[in-house]
């Protein structure tokens, strides 16, 4: 999968969390793209089998597609919160790790996030 990818199921996946239905305008406007772009990108998306949109244009992750979203959620929270740790700003923070989300090797994410863990544990004992 591409970024751009799991950029549209990570965003489909936090939009899924505030409203029970999500559409494309949805995507749309929270993501600042057109309609055509989301377009393309929503039938991209259900071709691969990542998300099914019914007769009302309501979309959801099927089970791939929510695990994909789940992981590249989970990557960008945790490093966001990571670079904050280190002294970068929310804003910076949160736009470095959507661009390191989506290429940092398992292994090394794993590393970060077993960091953060035992630093969490430490300052709460």
């Amino acid at each position: 999968m591409q970024e751009s990818g799991e950029m549209y199921l990570e965003n489909i996946l936090i939009l899924s969390r505030k409203k029970p239905n999500i559409r494309s305008i949805d995507i749309c406007e929270h993501m600042g793209y057109s309609k055509p772009s989301v377009s393309r990108a929503v039938g991209l998306l259900r071709n691969g089998g990542y998300i099914l949109v019914d007769h009302n244009g309501y979309i959801t992750l099927t089970g791939e597609g929510r695990a994909i979203a789940e992981k590249i959620y989970e990557r960008h929270t945790l490093l966001t919160e990571f670079l904050v740790r280190l002294g970068v700003d929310e804003k910076t923070a949160a736009e470095d790790a959507c661009k390191i989300e989506h290429n940092i090797s398992d292994a090394s994410f794993e590393a970060i996030k077993n960091h953060v863990r035992r630093q969490t544990e430490e300052q709460t004992s």
